[in-house]
C-alpha cells in the first residue's frame, strides 16, 4: 500500500463490517484524525428487516431504502430486490456527511449506493478511505472491481471468526495510509 496521504484505503470485506467500521472510527478519532462519512444500518420492525438507513459519522440519519410497499420514493424507482432506494434522501444525507476529514468512511459500496452518480465519484477522488465492499454473490459490481484492482488498496477479509482480532491490523493499515 502506498503511503501517500491521499491514497484510498479500503480494508474491509465480508461479515460484521459495520460494527468494525464504527470501532475503527472511534480508535482513529481518539488518535486525533478528523473523520467524516457514513455507514448503513438495517431498519427492523417487529424483528423483520424493512429497509436500510444511512447514518453519518456525526449521527444524522436518513432513509436509504425500504420495502417497496413502504417506499416514499416518487418518480422512477431504483430497486434492489424487494427494496426501493430513496436516492434523494441518500444523496442529501451522504453529501451532508462532509468530505472535510482526513479519512472518509464509506460503508458500503453496494448496489443501492451505486444508483447515485455522486456516490460513484467519491471513491475515485484519491482521498484516504475506510470502506466496505460486499462479497459478490453474482456479477461483480464495476466500481468494486475498479477499486479492488488498484495498487494502493489493501483489503481484509472479515469473517465471524476473525472480526474480533483483526481490529489492530486495520488500524495499523489506516495509520500507514494516513502518513
Amino acid at each position: 500500500m502506498a503511503n501517500d496521504r491521499k491514497t484510498p484505503c479500503l480494508p474491509l470485506l465480508g461479515v460484521g463490517k459495520t460494527t468494525l467500521v464504527k470501532e475503527v472510527c472511534d480508535a482513529v478519532v481518539s488518535a486525533g484524525v478528523a473523520v467524516s462519512g457514513f455507514y448503513t444500518e438495517e431498519v427492523r420492525e417487529r424483528g423483520r428487516r424493512v429497509g436500510f438507513d444511512v447514518v453519518t459519522i456525526t449521527g444524522d440519519r436518513g432513509r436509504l431504502s425500504r420495502l417497496s410497499a413502504q417506499s416514499a420514493a416518487g418518480g422512477r424507482e431504483c430497486r434492489v430486490g424487494q427494496y426501493v432506494v430513496d436516492l434523494q434522501s441518500f444523496e442529501s444525507l451522504a453529501r451532508s456527511s462532509g468530505m472535510s476529514g482526513r479519512l472518509f468512511v464509506i460503508d458500503e459500496m453496494g448496489k443501492m449506493e451505486l444508483f447515485s452518480q455522486a456516490f460513484i465519484r467519491w471513491p475515485r477522488n484519491r482521498r484516504s478511505i475506510l470502506g466496505t465492499i460486499p462479497v459478490s454473490k453474482a456479477k461483480p459490481l464495476a466500481l468494486v472491481e475498479e477499486v479492488c484492482s488498484r495498487q494502493d488498496v489493501k483489503i481484509f477479509m472479515i469473517t465471524k471468526e476473525n472480526r474480533d482480532v483483526i481490529f489492530d491490523d486495520i488500524v495499523s493499515a489506516l495509520q500507514e495510509c494516513l502518513k
